[in-house]
């Protein structure tokens, strides 16, 4: 009697067992799903990255030629451009920026501008309206910079505020005139450039540096840096210095300057951004920075940012 009751626990405890371990094994297949889903979605991401990519680099080489054909395609073109317009063209951005073109703190249209604009802006949209391109943009943006100068003596917040001001009136100001040229590749894409067309003000957000450091003194003396940054005069003047004493070659960038200068300013690191615009202030191009910009925003160039930002989201939540 004894042995019959230790057989039959001793089977139900098998049976608890078994029943343990298959379950065990139900779950081990449930996350060996999840992972392959993970693998699977992850190189879905990377291939429409690629993609995307692939894509925005071949409009991207494609129209900046068109355009550098256009505008700078010979000698003729190349002086009036350049010098008459004091045009730029950047290909990596697909950006036309032209330098100083309104008075000094005076958002209305010059009449110089406005002969330069009567004569750019058609020949630009004859360009970005060909069927190649009109339907892969998604944004056509003219954009208002200024330097971080005031005339009055305010405080950089001040100054910056009323830069921004100053900058959405030009950008309106020029969106406005252009749309108005009687031209016919303005008249015929005025609909498409009503959705794709817009003014953005950016004050003095994206200065352009002066690379070379031709002069002896900083842009901006160290107490307008300091009121901005709220560094010391003492830790401004040392990092000037140092940037002075970086090696000068055609293929500096901001971006080095920023390398270089966060390893030896420690104090900086859990606030980089304050020693950029630290940078910006010391190195400023307040000549080139005064300036109206046209850029393309391409559809495929959106699409990267959006994946690249929902990737980074993800990875995120991963690690939480």
């Amino acid at each position: 009697m004894l042995e019959r009751l230790l057989n039959v626990q001793r089977q139900e405890t098998e049976e608890h067992w078994v029943s343990i371990s298959d379950v065990m094994t139900g779950l081990m297949v449930i996350f060996l799903f999840i992972a392959i889903s993970y693998m699977v979605n992850a190189k879905k991401t990377t291939d429409d990255i690629k993609e995307s990519l692939g894509d925005y680099t071949d409009l991207q080489t494609s129209l900046s030629k068109e355009l550098k054909t256009e505008f700078e395609g010979s000698p003729v073109k190349e002086q009036q451009f350049q010098i008459d317009w004091k045009g730029h063209l950047d290909m990596a951005t697909l950006s036309i920026r032209f330098k100083k073109p309104f008075e000094q703190e005076e958002p209305t249209v010059p009449n110089d501008f406005k002969d330069i604009l009567r004569d750019f802006f058609p020949r630009y949209i004859a360009i970005l309206a060909r069927p190649e391109y009109k339907n892969q943009i998604a944004e056509i943006r003219i954009e208002g910079h200024t330097s971080s100068e005031w005339s009055d003596q305010i405080t950089g917040n001040e100054a910056y505020i009323k830069n921004m001001e100053l900058s959405q009136n030009r950008a309106r100001n020029v969106l406005d005139y252009v749309l108005r040229i009687a031209h016919s590749k303005v008249v015929l894409n005025r609909a498409w450039l009503r959705k794709h067309l817009t003014a953005n003000g950016l004050s003095s957000s994206q200065l352009i540096l002066n690379l070379n450091m031709v002069g002896l003194r900083p842009t901006n003396n160290y107490g307008i840096v300091e009121r901005e940054t709220y560094i010391p005069s003492e830790q401004i003047s040392q990092l000037y210095q140092r940037i002075r004493s970086l090696p000068r070659n055609n293929r500096i960038s901001r971006e080095d300057i920023v390398s270089n200068l966060s390893k030896e300013f420690p104090e900086f690191k859990s606030n980089i951004v304050t020693m950029e615009r630290a940078i910006d202030l010391l190195m400023e191009n307040q000549e080139e920075s005064r300036r109206v910009e046209f850029r393309v925003v391409m559809k495929s160039k959106q699409l990267i940012e959006k994946i690249q930002e929902l990737t980074k989201v993800y990875d995120i939540k991963q690690e939480k």
